[in-house]
């Protein structure tokens, strides 16, 4: 997997995160509050102008109740 921001891998990731939250139903302001984080925080790794580690996907995962691999193509 390439490391690159704008990357195709990296695009896959920060889709699938958009849409497991909004399968659950949450704005990004409530997924802010549970990471403890800001909106901008949450819309900048939507919008893929933010890099997120495993740490940060691991947390996602455990928000919207999916397993880790979902946001791995």
């Amino acid at each position: 997997m390439s490391d690159a921001i704008y990357s195709k891998d990296h695009k896959y990731i920060v889709e699938k995160l958009k849409q497991a939250r909004l399968d659950i139903g949450l704005d990004q302001d409530q997924v802010a509050g549970l990471l403890k984080r800001t909106q901008s925080y949450v819309s900048k790794i939507e919008s893929g102008q933010r890099k997120i580690g495993v740490v940060q996907l691991k947390a996602f995962a455990h928000i919207y109740k999916k397993p880790i691999e979902f946001f791995i193509n």
